[in-house]
């Protein structure tokens, strides 16, 4: 059972330097920081928000990518390949990291989406979704290429819940993060 977790964190490791990246570039790419909605409105409440910028779905996706070619680099090595659900030497690491990246953001900003709709305050909670809206949205997007076995989804969502919740008190505690959620 102990693999099954590593694997799955294994597979999830570009989407969770995705969800991070965004918060780590809060005062880089300047030029970057305008909303992904461009500041409409639906219904009298922002359709993503604020917060939702081309500079996290950017930064996001990039390093996303950029972790899929390390895993590439990794799975030369036998203990790497040994946690490795994929060949990532068969995968387009580029479209892997954008699927993994992409997909996570895409599952943060939809559930921003409905954050809005029920007046919910950026940085306010909204558990369990909070915790588990870029790991749905990445194995969304990841299911073209990939579907991992039910246990592994099973155990990347509960596994996902507890260590985003664990991460963003850390992020909150070493001044990375305004909010612990």
């Amino acid at each position: 059972m102990l693999l099954l977790l590593l694997q799955g964190l294994y597979l999830m490791l570009p989407v969770a330097f995705a969800n991070m990246t965004p918060p780590l570039m809060k005062n880089r790419l300047l030029f970057l920081a305008t909303p992904v909605d461009g500041g409409r409105m639906w219904r009298g409440k922002p359709i993503l928000g604020s917060h939702k910028t081309w500079r996290g779905l950017i930064s996001g996706t990039t390093v996303a990518i950029v972790t899929v070619f390390l895993q590439q680099w990794l799975y030369a090595f036998a203990s790497f390949r040994n946690i490795s659900l994929l060949d990532y030497p068969t995968y387009n690491p580029i479209l892997l990291g954008f699927l993994l990246g992409f997909g996570a953001l895409t599952g943060d900003m939809v559930k921003s989406f409905f954050k809005r709709r029920v007046s919910v305050k950026p940085g306010k909670p909204f558990i369990p979704w909070d915790q588990l809206d870029f790991l749905l949205g990445s194995l969304t997007f990841l299911s073209p290429l990939y579907v991992p076995p039910w246990v592994i989804v099973l155990l990347v969502l509960a596994g996902g819940f507890v260590l985003h919740i664990a991460i963003n008190h850390l992020g909150f505690y070493l001044g990375v993060r305004d909010v612990k959620w």
